[in-house]
């Protein structure tokens, strides 16, 4: 870990004449020190100006005992962009205020520090796993962290479904106040008269639209199936104060005398490849669901949902999971029980398992977890019901923390790809008319029609060979008479789909070939993408693909990842697959720190004035005042996209005001996806944040007003969010931006 460090009085540098390098002699007292807290190992040059001091991971010490005002602080690292660059004496309405600041003399290079955690002070850690098909919660005292307690039984449920989660469907009355959720909600919406229903409002599988909207905003609104519209944060907020209400109910039965805002740590699951906006939005959900208050937002920790199972897989014992590589395909075919069997035996025995609701975890690692050795790497490949999420770790020993190598990528890819397949398919057999009108017109049968194709799709196996039966609801029988004027028998005749018949029963028969049509093109996306991860240069030698999510529950993705990737690494799949994640993002609430470097999705800077160079800078970025040239807009990076930050690692930059006397500073923030951003004007390059900071007048005589005031901006960086603060080195006043994307 790499650190800056103050120089004290008694300590020295000799630059070398070459100015390729210099010479640092520190005091027996800062040494002393450094020493005596276990901070200095080694110190070596990077640098003209620069000193690299090798620390250990999470820890910094600012040496003020032995400041010495007059000196600079070092640095790490350079920056060719912005040295010997003076601070203009004063400066027009720059373009918005975009650039009210310039660097200082010599420029301040980014500076890298590890700051440790603060400690906050929980009793009970909540976790609420927020799926696109299904949701659930899940908590553990910080006191026994190796017990993981499920959530309570919920009423309802299907056939052949474990209701450890309950489904994300959200029922509101027709005056928009919120009436019930999960199984209740689907229930009572499936059993309301068709002409009421129609006024009501019921939302599914709505957390892809968060994912899928480009320009999301505070505002953003969803549909709900009768075609009305509602804010999705309104939407959002019903569901996690739902959850939030169950939870807190069940903590107080048990402990009667929790005190519930200081005592919960919450955590919320979000997909790894979801953007910054997205990510903000579920803060600002659980804002308004009463959560948490904004005012105290290191209470609530945003979870990616990778992470979480990769935190939970480091708990696993082998009787805990299923090794598909273990399973050789004979002949290029292998029979239906050689993951199937094996897979509802191992969930059965879950099942009996599951009265006490609670899992009891390694208080270590698990013996999986003991066979790998430091530097090894694997996938976790999460499928879940809208999106696929693939991340990359690698383990550091000995503390067992995990390295992220890759940024996460993925797409939508999730099983609800298999039910817009059959809805398509619904469109070839009667007409993709008929369906819109039937959706629009009986929302409720639409929703008992897809229950219906859900039972089958999770019967669904690669060698089954017989057809399985979809119900199709009464009304969807005759209300096809009725518009169509003939019945679906002979829709299915007249059709060109081959491998779907009419039962008498009142069914459609869908042949083995039909069902595996439906999965082939989202399985064939999930393949191709985990494919083109491992040709990856950074990505070598991984020894473990571990399959979660509530899709990995799936034998036709089973059966197809086997056969893909089990001759190139172990591919393992917990027991409680649809669980893992749930319980990782509560293992992630009593200890953020196990993932210690991740990959910056972004690339962050801010906007600067530097001096302008002829032949580089663009005319129409030349400032000119007092006789001297400066360039304006300059997008200065904090850190680039993809780049690896450790857990709380902090990057500072030094600037000043754009002019004397200036009382207030306004440093925006931007952001964009790629590297080779030069300027805050440059295409694809978005404000998203601001700090204002206000100069308080100083009457000190020893600090005359010419003198340059030092602005000290920070990032810290390697947690889930980005954190940003400004100081007044003068006054050490502090403030902390905002970042805000979701703004207009």
């Amino acid at each position: 870990m790499e650190a800056c460090l103050w120089l004290g009085v008694s300590d020295t540098i000799t630059e070398e004449k070459t100015g390729s390098g210099c010479e640092i002699s520190l005091s027996l007292m800062t040494r002393s020190c450094l020493r005596a807290t276990g901070h200095l190992s080694t110190a070596q040059v990077t640098g003209p100006r620069t000193m690299t001091t090798i620390l250990q991971p999470g820890r910094y010490v600012k040496m003020s005992t032995f400041l010495d005002p007059g000196m600079h602080t070092l640095q790490i690292g350079t920056n060719d962009e912005s040295s010997q660059t003076p601070s203009p004496p004063s400066s027009p309405g720059m373009h918005n205020e975009s650039c009210s600041i310039a660097p200082l003399t010599p420029s301040q290079s980014p500076r890298n520090e590890a700051r440790a955690q603060p400690p906050t002070s929980f009793s009970v850690v909540v976790a609420i796993d927020f799926g696109t098909t299904s949701s659930g919660y899940a908590f553990s005292f910080s006191n026994d962290p190796e017990a993981i307690h499920m959530m309570r039984k919920w009423e309802g449920g299907d056939p052949g479904v474990a209701n450890q989660k309950t489904p994300t469907s959200l029922l509101l009355t027709p005056e928009g106040a919120f009436h019930s959720f999960g199984y209740t909600a689907r229930d009572y919406y499936h059993d309301l008269d068709p002409e009421e229903a129609r006024d009501w409002l019921y939302f599914e599988k709505f957390k892809m639209k968060i994912h899928s909207t480009s320009d999301l905003t505070m505002k953003t609104e969803l549909e709900a199936v009768n075609g009305k519209k509602v804010q999705a944060l309104e939407v959002f907020a019903h569901a996690l104060r739902f959850f939030k209400q169950h939870a807190v109910q069940e903590l107080k039965d048990q402990c009667p005398s929790l005190q519930e805002k200081e005592a919960i740590r919450w955590v919320i699951t979000v997909p790894a490849i979801w953007k910054q906006p997205a990510k903000q939005f579920m803060r600002e959900a659980a804002y308004k669901a009463g959560l948490v208050p904004p005012a105290n937002p290191e209470h609530l920790l945003i979870a990616l949902e990778p992470e979480a199972a990769s935190i939970y897989c480091r708990k696993l014992r082998l009787n805990q999971l299923i090794d598909l590589s273990c399973k050789p395909l004979a002949n290029g075919l292998a029979p239906e029980l050689s993951i199937d069997s094996s897979f509802r035996q191992a969930r059965e025995q879950l099942r009996r398992s599951r009265h006490s609701r609670t899992f009891l975890v390694e208080s270590g690692v698990g013996e999986l977890w003991s066979e790998m050795q430091a530097g090894d790497r694997y996938i976790v490949a999460d499928c879940g019901g809208g999106t696929v999420d693939l991340t990359v770790h690698q383990i550091e020993q000995p503390q067992g923390t995990l390295k992220e190598l890759y940024k996460a990528s993925g797409g939508p890819y999730g099983a609800v790809g298999v039910d817009l397949a059959f809805e398509m398919l619904l469109g070839q057999i009667f007409g993709e008319d008929f369906i819109a009108t039937f959706k629009a017109k009986r929302p409720a049968a639409w929703v008992d029609l897809t229950i219906a194709f859900e039972a089958r799709k999770r019967a669904a196996a690669p060698f089954r060979a017989n057809p399985l039966n979809v119900s199709l609801p009464f009304s969807f029988i005759d209300f096809y008479r009725r518009h169509q004027g003939q019945n679906v028998e002979m829709a299915l005749k007249r059709s060109s789909v081959n491998f779907v018949k009419w039962s008498s029963q009142g069914m459609l028969r869908m042949s083995s070939e039909a069902m595996n049509d439906l999965f082939q093109p989202t399985i064939s996306q999930i393949i191709r993408h985990i494919d083109d991860l491992l040709k990856k240069p950074d990505v070598k030698g991984i020894k473990f693909l571990f399959l979660v999510g509530g899709f990995a529950e799936s034998a036709m993705l089973q059966h197809a990842v086997q056969s893909a990737f089990s001759g190139l690494c172990r591919v393992i799949i917990p027991q409680d697959v649809g669980l893992t994640i749930l319980k990782g993002a509560v293992l992630f609430g009593l200890d953020p720190t196990i993932v210690r470097v991740r990959r910056s999705p972004l690339t962050y800077g801010v906007g600067v004035l530097n001096k302008f160079v002829e032949g580089k800078h663009p005319k129409e970025k030349l400032l000119v005042k007092e006789g001297k040239n400066w360039c304006t807009d300059i997008f200065e990076k904090f850190v680039s996209v993809d780049q690896s930050v450790a857990l709380g690692e902090v990057v500072q930059r030094s600037y000043c005001p754009a002019r004397v006397g200036q009382r207030k500073i306004i440093i925006n923030i931007y952001c964009c996806t790629s590297d080779d951003v030069v300027y805050i004007t440059d295409p694809g390059v978005r404000k998203c944040g601001t700090i204002s900071l206000e100069l308080d007048e100083l009457d000190e005589p020893s600090c005359p007003k010419s003198r340059r005031r030092e602005i000290r901006a920070s990032m810290q960086f390697g947690d889930t969010e980005l954190k940003v603060a400004a100081m007044d080195v003068r006054t050490s006043k502090t403030v902390r931006a905002a970042i805000d994307f979701l703004s207009n």
